[in-house]
């Protein structure tokens, strides 16, 4: 088990709409083969920040995910001028 941290950062302004986009991704999510678990969090100190924590089964179930075209499907519309940076991910192994 594993258990990967995806930090964003939006514009200001596009909180909402990373929100709402968040709901494709935890769909993509939930059908990947090996993910058990997600949870979108905001930062009460930087309403712009974001963090994804996501509970997969082993480290290749998230390779594999972020290598499909589901994944990239879903995210695309980070480019839509939503995000102010490159995501970043982080991997806690358990």
């Amino acid at each position: 088990m594993i258990t990967v941290g995806m930090n964003y950062h939006v514009i200001e302004g596009k909180q909402q709409d990373f929100e709402d986009k968040f709901a494709a991704v935890i769909d993509a999510l939930n059908a990947a083969e090996g993910h058990t678990s997600s949870t979108l969090w905001k930062d009460v100190a930087d309403g712009a920040s974001y963090l994804i924590t996501s509970e997969w089964t082993d480290e290749n179930a998230f390779t594999e995910f972020i290598r499909s075209d589901a994944f990239r499907a879903v995210t695309n519309w980070g480019k839509e001028q939503i995000l102010s940076g490159r995501p970043q991910h982080k991997i806690y192994k358990n």
